[in-house]
């Protein structure tokens, strides 16, 4: 009896379970054949953006709808493993695909809550859920993730699977796999992480939304701690590292910083280049873009262009403040209204954005966009002293005001604010034309305008030396002599305005040599220069130079830079001049390669050069005579002309060429050395009178210097040597500095240096004499 009483369970259990398997059994027959194939794991093709480099290899650009950076396995560091190992599976290296200690473990605790929490998914299962299920809670997905699984583990190796959930996981913020995510939350490469940066990364898998640092930094803390214990349990970490990685203080890249460079501008622009040839393809294909830019000297032209533009700023004035909040009383709940307020603030031009907490004439606190609490006093108030008066009007800065925070070269702080103005700088290498940096703009977030290569614009004074270069082909010489005196045009009959020009600064010299008119920018000078050789041969002229005719009318304020054109087209044209007359093409895309490193374009720029050994050479467009007298005029400028200021560099290997346009709406300075070309404008988007006395001396030119005392540190002077058929004739008269005067002429003009072709003769003529002359 005892034993039927058992035997009758035991024949019942025993079907149960043969039940069970059998319908266990049924299910893997019909869902085997079913499962996707796994090809897109065991062929890892993932979307990669498409991405810009310098030519160094350090990153400016990244285009795509995934983030994604492609990582081996083998370059990951042991800590970003082991971080994820910690948080995800321990067990990845133990188990078959799944893990069933695990799903035990995370039963017996569902069982104890009352409830289930999810989770026991290995890693190997969270790849065949990523790539081939949905997140819906089924029993039949569940077991599909489970045969998936299995199915990759027969296929892959554990390092495999490992690289590419790794590379692949979504964390947030449009990141694809840990190396995107450093980027992203830390600004840095994945290699840098530290233990307590990567077990912040490796808490974001169970959910980006809710442990992403951006959104909720407690939550997101609270993660990564239990990741932290996690790898101190299974002696990943010893009790210092764990210790030390617990109280790290992590700086997260509030401003979402991706780059180590700004070249925001130039990546744009090789944007545009590949997606024309290449389609929406180039956004997933993983296609590099080595440029020529170099890192220093890009460097170097953004913070040049930034500092020149706030100097600009400075000197026009304080504003006021960008906006007014109303803060609570409450300090906590101050904070917040701040943080809420700077959230769509960005830093511009390394200008942070701060809401002011307290101010009277002599302090002000302030809390940043980062959330650091700033006390500002002295220097750091000078600048805006008048809006901290007690009756300061309507630009007053009181508590709630939103400002700027600008930061020097030695960390102090001080307010400042956005500036209005715009400028551009580009520079290339005259011998090829690669262009090695360029800055469109003073900020690509606040104004995607490129200014280099987009902002056509009235020259003014620094298109003179093409006028003069092309006087040198009429018979011109540096010493010939001629009249700066007024000038006057009346149009007559044909019923235009009187047309009397001036010079920049009233002042009139009488007859002077070519070379010290250039030097001193004497418009009269120009204009008679001109009017001699005639605006129409000016204008076919200039086209040797890459300027576009119709842009540049044949009348004679041509002289003055009245035409139009962009500072990357004035860069190509006074390359002519520095490599000794040849036209190189600015190009900015060195080599193209897919992302397994294929070349799939490589540029072949035609060198400025006559050695035919080199297999493309460019072609010469101007007499090499000319090119050196012209670069031996415009050094002038820069020693005792309208640039004289650039000699604080140091240099006797520097010739260019401020401009000026009128009413100071635009100002430029064109310089140049053997090695470099360099063009910095700046101006306003909608043509406004910048102000008096802001020249291209005064509001251009520092720019190009304080790029120029970074990028030419450490480069030889290069000596000028004269050309075959230049003659050194003396003047007969001595220079500023006591000694003879000579100059270097064409030598066919030798003997003819001072009185240049009959034509200038009626351009001489007093203003009276010429008042009639239409142009």
């Amino acid at each position: 009896m005892v034993l039927r009483w058992w035997f009758y369970p035991l024949i019942l259990l025993g079907s149960l379970v043969l039940v069970a398997l059998g319908i266990v059994a049924l299910t893997l027959v019909l869902l085997y054949p079913n499962l996707p194939s796994i090809d897109a794991v065991t062929d890892y093709r993932p979307k990669l953006p498409l991405k810009i480099f310098t030519i160094e290899g350090d990153l400016i650009g990244e285009f795509g709808e995934e983030k994604r950076s492609f990582v081996r396995i083998q370059d990951f560091p042991p800590v970003m493993k082991q971080a994820i190992l910690a948080a995800e599976d321990e067990r990845f290296f133990q188990h078959g695909g799944v893990d069933w200690l695990g799903l035990a473990r995370a039963g017996m605790a569902a069982l104890m809550a009352g409830k289930s929490k999810g989770g026991a998914s290995t890693i190997t299962q969270q790849v065949a859920r990523n790539f081939f299920l949905t997140n819906e809670v089924t029993i039949t997905r569940k077991v599909s993730e489970w045969l998936l699984a299995y199915k990759i583990e027969s296929s892959l190796s554990k390092e495999q699977i490992l690289e590419i959930y790794l590379n692949h996981i979504f964390l947030g913020n449009r990141a694809y796999g840990f190396a995107a995510a450093s980027r992203v939350y830390f600004n840095k490469d994945v290699s840098q992480l530290s233990a307590a940066e990567a077990a912040m990364l490796a808490g974001l898998p169970k959910a980006p939304s809710q442990y992403n640092p951006f959104n909720n930094l407690k939550r997101a803390t609270l993660r990564q701690q239990y990741v932290l214990r996690r790898m101190g349990e299974l002696k990943f970490l010893d009790e210092a590292k764990l210790a030390a990685a617990r109280a790290e203080v992590l700086k997260f890249n509030r401003e979402r910083q991706m780059y180590s460079v700004s070249g925001e501008y130039v990546a744009e622009m090789a944007r545009q280049e590949i997606f024309e040839q290449y389609g929406e393809k180039a956004y997933v294909s993983g296609i590099r873009v080595i440029t020529t830019i170099r890192k220093a000297d890009q460097e170097s032209a953004t913070l040049a262009l930034r500092k020149g533009v706030m100097e600009y700023d400075r000197r026009h004035g304080y504003r006021g403040p960008e906006g007014l909040i109303s803060l609570p009383n409450n300090k906590s709940e101050a904070d917040d209204v701040i943080e809420e307020a700077l959230v769509d603030k960005d830093v511009i031009g390394d200008l942070m954005p701060a809401v002011v907490t307290s101010a009277d004439t002599k302090r002000v606190l302030a809390l940043t966009k980062r959330g650091e609490n700033v006390v500002l006093t002295g220097d750091a108030l000078k600048f805006v002293s008048r809006a901290l008066a007690e009756k300061a009007g309507p630009g007053k800065i009181v508590r709630g005001s939103v400002i700027r925070l600008a930061i020097d070269e030695k960390g102090a702080l001080s307010i400042s604010q956005l500036p209005k103005v715009e400028a551009s700088f580009v520079s290339l290498d005259p011998i090829d034309g690669a262009i090695r940096a360029l800055a469109g703009g003073f900020d690509f977030a606040a104004n995607k305008y490129n200014h280099v290569t987009q902002a056509s614009r009235q020259p003014g004074s620094s298109f003179k030396p093409f006028i003069y270069s092309a006087a040198l082909e009429k018979g011109f010489t540096p010493a010939t002599i001629v009249n700066d005196a007024p000038i006057v045009f009346d149009p007559g009959r044909n019923g235009g305005q009187i047309w009397e020009p001036k010079n920049y600064d009233g002042k009139y010299e009488g007859p002077m040599r070519l070379r010290q008119a250039l030097a001193k920018s004497k418009n009269m000078v120009s204009i008679r220069v001109l009017q001699a050789i005639s605006p129409q041969y000016a204008q076919d002229y200039v086209t040797r130079f890459g300027f576009d005719a119709k842009q540049h009318p044949p009348y004679l304020t041509m002289a003055l830079g009245a035409g139009s054109t962009t500072p990357l087209q004035m860069a190509g044209a006074y390359a002519i001049f520095a490599n000794g007359g040849f036209q190189v093409k600015p190009y900015f895309i060195a080599k193209i390669t897919d992302d397994k490193g294929a070349l799939l374009f490589q540029a072949t720029p035609a060198i400025a050069t006559t050695d035919e050994a080199v297999a493309k050479t460019a072609e010469r467009v101007l007499d090499p005579r000319n090119a050196f007298i012209m670069t031996s005029i415009m050094r002038d400028v820069v020693r005792y002309g309208t640039a004289a200021r650039a000699m604080s560099l140091g240099r006797n290997d520097l010739a260019g060429k401020t401009g000026t346009t009128n009413d100071h709406i635009d100002a430029w300075f064109a310089g140049y050395s053997s090695t470099q070309v360099g063009i910095a404008w700046i101006g306003f988007d909608n043509p406004t009178d910048m102000g008096n006395n802001e020249t291209g001396g005064q509001a251009a030119l520092p720019i190009w210097m304080y790029y120029m005392a970074r990028s030419m540190k450490g480069v030889k002077e290069t000596p000028l040597e004269p050309p075959t058929g230049i003659t050194l004739v003396p003047l007969g008269s001595e220079t500023r500095d006591g000694k003879p005067a000579v100059e270097y002429i064409y030598s066919e003009n030798a003997g003819n240096e001072a009185q240049g072709p009959s034509a200038l003769r009626e351009a001489n003529k007093p203003s009276e004499e010429v008042k009639n002359q239409i142009f």
